[in-house]
């Protein structure tokens, strides 16, 4: 079956408003640029039938003196994003973060130790997670972002992070190096990284190659936005197998993020899909676990009547009592 066949169906439905709208934005500039270089032209004929001469040109002098800027004085700018997650900020650096050489949407930095590992070590990643508080450290292609402990307080973090940030792109550190590691893999180096999931697989039948387009062009934007990312892990008996990373791996709403938004919008355009399933690490699905049995141990101290004491899914509410 050829590539061409499953990728037009979905392109034809979620692409249609975007080809509208950035022509005609394009046209607005083109127009104005239009306007303003007809308006330059009458000017200049009216001048001349006048019998005034056109304003000359400044000249620029030949003389060039040579300017020697100071080591790190290169103004950039850095911009910080709240996410859905109270425990996570988001920092764009307008600097590509990602080498694109590395062919890699995302690495996720999970400990210390991972940041001076191969296959991608960070200088910069192992300066963030060396900060009180810090617990995780995401790159996205050209963003960054940081999560905390609960009990940490971004008023303290923050301004440290924010330092530390601005000082490694204004010296032209390079964020990200590629080594190569003796039989180690970014799992084994608890680095969450890996090729691609959404990339195109001459392999991928029609259906596969229908819900890879559509994450990639309408869902995994507004994932992105929210400082994380997702992962395509399958599609089996009708269900989709997706993790979501980054501000999103430890959001209490991603439960939410799934069920009413990714299902909803699958369903809804690929009629084969009939739901949609979270994957989870193994160290993960063993902390959720842990953490449901702490707290049905806590509703069975405090009695049916005991409020949640955290919000969200695997909560007092969700446990059974």
């Amino acid at each position: 079956m050829s590539s061409a066949r499953f990728v037009r169906p979905a392109a034809g439905l979620l692409s249609a408003a975007t080809r509208r709208v950035r022509p005609e934005r394009c046209c607005r500039f083109r127009e104005a640029a239009t306007v303003t270089a007809a308006t330059a032209r009458n000017a200049h004929t009216s001048a001349l039938s006048l019998g005034r001469s056109a304003p000359s040109r400044p000249t620029i002098s030949s003389t060039i003196t040579p300017f020697s800027a100071p080591r790190g004085a290169r103004s950039i700018f850095i911009q910080t994003e709240t996410t859905p997650n109270p425990d996570a900020l988001k920092f764009l650096p307008n600097h590509r973060v990602i080498p694109p050489e590395l062919g890699i949407p995302y690495i996720e930095y999970m400990n210390a130790r991972s940041t001076i590992s191969p296959p991608y070590p960070s200088p910069l990643a192992a300066q963030l997670m060396n900060t009180d508080g810090v617990t995780s450290v995401f790159y996205g292609a050209d963003f960054i972002t940081v999560s905390k402990a609960p009990d940490a307080n971004w008023a303290h973090i923050r301004p440290e992070i924010f330092s530390l940030i601005t000082e490694a792109i204004t010296s032209g550190q390079q964020l990200v190096t590629a080594k190569e590691g003796a039989g180690t893999t970014a799992g084994e180096a608890g680095q969450d990284v890996d090729r691609d999931s959404l990339a195109y697989d001459e392999n991928d039948d029609e259906v596969v190659g229908m819900i890879k387009e559509l994450l990639e062009t309408r869902i995994r934007p507004a994932i992105q936005e929210d400082g994380g990312d997702i992962e395509f892990r399958g599609f089996k008996n009708g269900y989709v197998m997706l993790k979501l990373v980054g501000a999103c791996r430890t959001c209490d709403s991603s439960t939410v993020t799934l069920k009413n938004g990714i299902e909803g919008m699958l369903m809804h355009y690929i009629e084969e899909v009939k739901g949609v399933e979270q994957v989870m690490d193994q160290e993960e699905q063993v902390a959720i676990e842990e953490f449901a049995k702490f707290e049905e141990k806590l509703r069975a101290q405090k009695g049916p009547d005991a409020a949640p004491t955290t919000p969200g899914k695997h909560s007092l509410d969700s446990v059974p009592g």
